[in-house]
């Protein structure tokens, strides 16, 4: 049909602008909004969610976000990496439960779990079957918990904050909860009996990251630079009462909090699994709804909000579920960094910025890394232990400073 030209006369409007014949169909994003961002249509399927996140491009190749070609090929890497996942964690989790102090055969172990669910087996001897159920299974229990925690945590953080470089400490939460820690220590408190530390410590992580959320909004928002900075800022205000708390404590309470601030799950007991288990729980089965929300907030906040994203919202949720993930892990294990940084980054450069995959899959590995740390803690150096914090920043930070330097250099410099 032929062209009948613009309208003229006081009724005219601006004709629209013609269709890109390779476009996909667009939310509608409201009449006062204008033309939605390029992209594809957020409800429909895509092997790594709505979008790919276009503000990282460090894949595995190094390939350009966004295409379809790049997509499928990370789809096709999800399924064996969640296979991967799943058997190495199945892996560790048995054979730290074997492997300790006093080594505990394989087949042992497992005789010993199908007689406690009712499948067969058999029970061990009194030594070693009281300490596979009251030593080693709590801690490897508990490791899994923590580790899983991290991860999601920290797979949370560099999503909402759209920066590889982020993990869950940059809010406090880690900080504030060694505060609490460090001052139920050297004040001599004990209106929980054994939990003090641990209600103080959780207790105090969370109101940590409420003063930063607070001091950090102005206008009714929250920026994420102001956010980060603020975190930072309260980050070495904690230092400073900790080092405070370091000052007045005596020498069996300064130990104490030495051997806290360095990570540990020796001290793990079921009672410590079972404090820990609602909020990872709680935390875990929650943080897979904003999958999709985060990947719309890739695209920018602008594009999310035309595509029906509450930006403030998601930010506030997302902040909030980072802290009660990251406190119930602080409060039972003491400080232990850098998980919450690699285990999402090396997730996302192997299989693609999709949420849908990267927050379970941040979980199971964050897991993994846990259990093989704990594992390596208590052997490397047996019959002494390693604290378990030292050791994964050990191995954390110098993937930190090569992540630094490659993220640098792809960017062409941060100024």
């Amino acid at each position: 049909m032929p062209d009948a030209g613009p309208l003229t006369g006081p009724d005219a409007v601006p004709p629209p602008d013609p269709p890109d014949p390779d476009a996909r169909p667009q939310l509608d994003a409201g009449a006062d909004t204008g033309s939605p961002p390029d992209g594809p249509d957020p409800d429909a399927p895509h092997p790594d969610g709505p979008h790919p996140d276009l503000r990282y491009s460090d894949t595995a190749e190094g390939t350009t976000e966004g295409t379809a070609g790049s997509g499928r090929r990370r789809a096709s890497r999800t399924v064996p990496l969640s296979a991967g996942l799943a058997a190495g964690l199945l892996v560790a989790t048995l054979l730290s439960a074997s492997i300790g102090a006093y080594d505990i055969p394989l087949g042992d172990v497992l005789a010993s779990l199908r007689h406690r669910a009712g499948l067969g087996g058999a029970a061990l001897e009194r030594v070693p079957e009281s300490v596979l159920w009251d030593v080693r299974l709590p801690r490897v229990v508990l490791a899994l918990l923590v580790g899983a925690a991290l991860g999601c945590a920290g797979t949370l953080m560099q999503g909402v904050f759209g920066n590889p470089l982020a993990e869950p400490g940059v809010i406090g939460v880690s900080s504030g909860a060694a505060v609490g820690a460090a001052g139920a220590i050297a004040l001599g408190l004990d209106a929980f009996g054994n939990w003090t530390v641990t209600l103080c410590a959780f207790t105090a992580g969370l109101l940590t990251v409420s003063v930063v959320y607070l001091l950090s909004r102005a206008d009714g928002r929250t920026e994420v630079v102001t956010l980060i900075l603020t975190g930072i800022a309260v980050n070495a205000f904690a230092g400073a009462l900790i080092g405070l708390f370091i000052f007045f404590a005596d020498s069996a309470e300064l130990s104490q909090i030495t051997f806290w601030q360095l990570g540990s799950l020796a001290q793990a007991t079921w009672p410590k699994v079972l404090a820990v288990l609602p909020c990872a729980v709680a935390g875990l089965l929650l943080a897979p709804r904003y999958a999709r929300r985060m990947d719309l907030l890739a695209l920018g906040e602008r594009p999310a909000r035309h595509l029906g994203v509450h930006v403030e919202r998601l930010r506030l949720a997302v902040v909030v579920l980072v802290a009660l993930l990251t406190a119930a892990a602080v409060a039972v294990a003491g400080v232990i960094g850098f998980v919450g940084l690699v285990v999402p980054h090396v997730l996302r450069m192997a299989a693609g910025p999709g949420h849908r995959f990267l927050i379970p899959a941040g979980a199971a590995g964050g897991a993994l890394v846990l259990v093989v740390a704990d594992l390596a803690a208590r052997t490397v150096a047996r019959p002494a232990e390693l604290p378990l914090g030292v050791l994964t920043a050990l191995v954390g930070s110098p993937f930190f400073f090569w992540l630094l330097r490659r993220t640098r250099r792809r960017q062409g410099g941060w100024a």
